[in-house]
């Protein structure tokens, strides 16, 4: 049998781990819902939810996947008893990565669109509708996501994946950490720091805790196998608890950085904070319009974006192809064209249901994108992730606590302690029943 891939690095684990969670979820998604869900409250809340319900979660698919050397669609059947069915969350996880990468390829898309047209100088009176309506755009620069993922992937997991991700992490930090400072120096900075940081108490409602789990959930890739697979390409020299941290920690600094960079901005020009889906990208277009050196601070700016995004493209696809290549035991390179023609094909309903293709799944307006952030954000996340916690704890039906302890302390750094095994077994469970009830009952389905 083949010998397993291996990352040549901690470090390289790090980025790349931190690198599937970093992504659309921080620098897109979690400054809109910030946004529209009141600013400083849900922020609080968000972080909450990394702490009490990431952090176990992320454990959990860490030690999973490095116990079972497998992809998620063979991890559970070396770890399961006999005659057990675990393994078809397996499949379910495989389908929940296609989902995700079926509308994130096209978010990815209209960020290379934004950055292209920033550095060629064709910035002035971009905007995000017309963007959207317009098919060959859309089809065009997904498919350059989706070709240039696989193109990457095709070399080996050393050379391709960990070495173009190391380069993209080190890039977007600093160039983070650039842009923030930037925006200190706006006139709008205490105005927007102050909706943004500091906590109204009274905008806290169940639609601001269901959207903080989501979103929690969402930009840490949990629940779906995205992290049990880098698990199972590490070795056992870190206990899990500390790594999960610093992948936390990585995650959680740019999604308050992206914050930190966009909300001065809105109140220095007096632009919509509830924008949605559109904020990051008619925002900065009109900052950066409107500032000495703004196609230069565009063009930057969007280039952390895209790199953002392809590091969660590039660890998602990986993730994909490790479990097709699992099933078939095709060749990296076949693999890689397989894959890249299907996810073109679902992430075509996306490109095309803002324009050729009408499908309206829930409320008026809504769209395919829409569709599959339901199934993946509201349902399949957060359902994995539960489904990881029960195999964990479970030593009747599952796993079992013993051996997930013993597999998450193995090597050095920080540990799992006795006294942490009510929260991780009850509380968190528990949460994300109450949590995942409450999204139901206040969707827009209508």
């Amino acid at each position: 049998m083949k010998e397993r891939e291996r990352l040549s690095s901690r470090l390289g684990f790090i980025f790349l781990s931190a690198g599937c969670a970093i992504g659309c979820g921080n620098v897109w998604k979690f400054p809109w819902m910030a946004g529209q869900y009141g600013g400083g409250g849900f922020v609080l809340i968000y972080i909450l939810c990394l702490l009490v319900l990431g952090l176990p979660v992320m454990v959990m698919e860490f030690s999973l996947g490095r116990a079972a050397q497998a992809s998620p669609v063979k991890m559970y059947q070396k770890l399961e008893k006999p005659k057990q069915k675990w393994h078809l969350h397996g499949y379910f996880a495989l389908f929940g990565n296609v989902c995700l990468m079926s509308f994130y390829t096209c978010v990815t898309g209209w960020l290379i669109y934004y950055c292209l047209r920033f550095v060629i100088g064709q910035n002035a009176g971009l905007a995000f509708n017309p963007m959207l309506t317009s098919p060959s755009v859309n089809m065009i620069f997904m498919g350059v996501t989706v070709a240039a993922g696989f193109f990457i992937l095709s070399f080996n997991l050393q050379g391709g994946l960990e070495r173009i991700t190391k380069y993209m992490m080190s890039a977007l930090l600093v160039l983070m950490v650039v842009l923030a400072i930037n925006s200190m120096t706006m006139t709008g900075t205490k105005e927007g720091l102050a909706f943004y940081l500091l906590p109204d108490l009274t905008k806290i409602t169940p639609s601001v805790i269901v959207g903080a789990m989501n979103q929690a959930f969402f930009t840490l890739s949990l629940g779906i196998g995205s992290m049990a697979i880098f698990g199972s390409y590490i070795d056992k020299e870190r206990a899990l608890l500390g790594e999960s941290v610093n992948v936390i920690v990585l995650d959680s600094f740019v999604a308050i950085t992206a914050g930190l960079i966009i909300f001065p901005a809105c109140f220095t020009y007096g632009l919509e904070v509830q924008a949605g889906p559109a904020l990051l990208f008619d925002t900065m277009a009109t900052v950066f319009n409107n500032m000495k050196f703004g196609r230069l601070w565009g063009a930057v700016f969007f280039l952390f974006m895209v790199m953002a995004a392809f590091s969660t493209v590039l660890a998602v696809f990986e993730n994909i192809l490790a479990c097709v290549r699992e099933l078939t035991g095709w060749s990296r390179k076949k693999g890689c064209i397989v894959c890249a023609a299907g996810l073109f094909l679902t992430s075509t309903t996306t490109a095309l249901g803002f324009n050729l293709i009408k499908f309206t799944p829930f409320a008026k307006g809504s769209t395919f994108l829409d569709f599959w952030d339901f199934l993946v954000s509201t349902n399949l996340l957060p359902i994995g992730s539960l489904v990881f916690v029960i195999f964990c704890c479970s030593k009747r039906y599952g796993w079992g606590w013993d051996k997930f302890m013993q597999e998450a302390n193995t090597g050095k750094g920080m540990k799992i302690k006795a006294w942490m095994k009510p929260i991780f077994c009850y509380i968190v469970p528990a949460a994300i029943i109450v949590i995942y009830i409450m999204g139901l009952v206040n969707f827009k389905w209508k």
